[in-house]
């Protein structure tokens, strides 16, 4: 993808303050978000699922390079210019999950390995941002919409919220029938297998997916949110809080850590957690697989102690 140079120039540049850093990190970004289009998948020999497996196993050399600099960024420029430049690069990648205007005909599965790519980069981001306490950063990449302009062409609305980027994939479960897998989502799987090599633990994954989907669920219009949080499967038996929400028992760290899930008191969330338990509104599951949301928010202990 040419993206190499342009990454290890971007890594020297933010590490050491230099003052082309901006403008090394937005050629890093407009490179990779040119150059993600030699993925495009395009009749591919074989079984389709095939063919989006080894695209995404392909992509991973370059998707390890992303989260190297998401992680430089949250320790040395944490800063609104850098986490604007990131919103940008995310922005610039919806397109890929979409069918380009002059292809009228497809699958549908060939824009799947797209979807798991643009998805992934965006919970390591997230992940990145909250593993460093980068609580102001993160919460811009979810507060803030972001611009779809080919939506125009049709009088749909071209400003859509952070979970544009949690898309369907048909292949996998495609996948799961056809080599009878018996799994209960291969796309939580891959993302949970994925991880290493990244200096990002599966904990992580499952924190950024947790914020994504209650922050969903505070802002939810019509009762309901779209963000379904993949690797949560993988919480097991895993009923204490996570990190961030285990140190939010201190009202100091709650107050920087409340603007994830865009309340101001612990109680803002106590009408979502009892519709979970009355079932006005249902948690995702995968068979009869869930997750308790006041057990991984450590909701009786927030704010409690100074």
């Amino acid at each position: 993808m040419g993206t190499t140079a342009m990454f290890k120039r971007c890594v020297d540049a933010l590490k050491n303050n230099k003052a082309y850093a901006a403008g090394a990190f937005d050629e890093y970004c407009n490179c990779l978000a040119s150059n993600l289009e030699r993925f495009r998948l395009s009749k591919p020999d074989g079984e389709p699922d095939d063919a989006v497996v080894r695209n995404i196993e392909e992509f991973v050399p370059y998707r390890n390079e992303a989260i190297q600099l998401f992680i430089v960024i949250a320790q040395y420029s944490p800063t609104p210019e850098f986490t604007q430049r990131l919103h940008r690069l995310f922005e610039s990648l919806i397109p890929y999950m979409k069918r380009p205007a002059n292809v009228s005909q497809g699958s549908g599965w060939d824009l799947d390995n797209f979807r798991f790519i643009v998805h992934e980069l965006f919970v390591y981001v997230l992940a990145v941002l909250l593993k460093h306490d980068r609580f102001d950063q993160a919460n811009y990449l979810l507060e803030q919409q972001y611009y779809l302009p080919g939506n125009s062409e049709y009088g749909r609305d071209v400003m859509a919220s952070f979970e544009v980027f949690r898309q369907y994939m048909e292949s996998l479960e495609h996948r799961n029938k056809r080599l009878n897998l018996r799994r209960l989502s291969v796309r939580a799987d891959l993302l949970k297998e994925r991880t290493n090599g990244t200096g990002i633990e599966l904990r992580h994954l499952l924190q950024a997916d947790f914020v994504a989907f209650m922050r969903g669920e505070v802002e939810a219009k019509g009762g309901y949110a779209w963000w379904w949080p993949e690797t949560l499967l993988y919480l097991g038996h895993f009923g204490s809080p996570l990190e961030i929400f285990a140190r939010s028992v201190s009202r100091a760290y709650f107050n920087r850590a409340k603007i994830l899930l865009a309340i101001e008191t612990a109680k803002d969330l106590e009408p979502i957690l009892k519709s979970y338990e009355d079932g006005s509104r249902r948690l995702p599951s995968w068979g009869s697989v869930s997750f308790d949301p006041a057990g991984l928010l450590g909701y009786k202990h927030l704010a409690t102690r100074p």
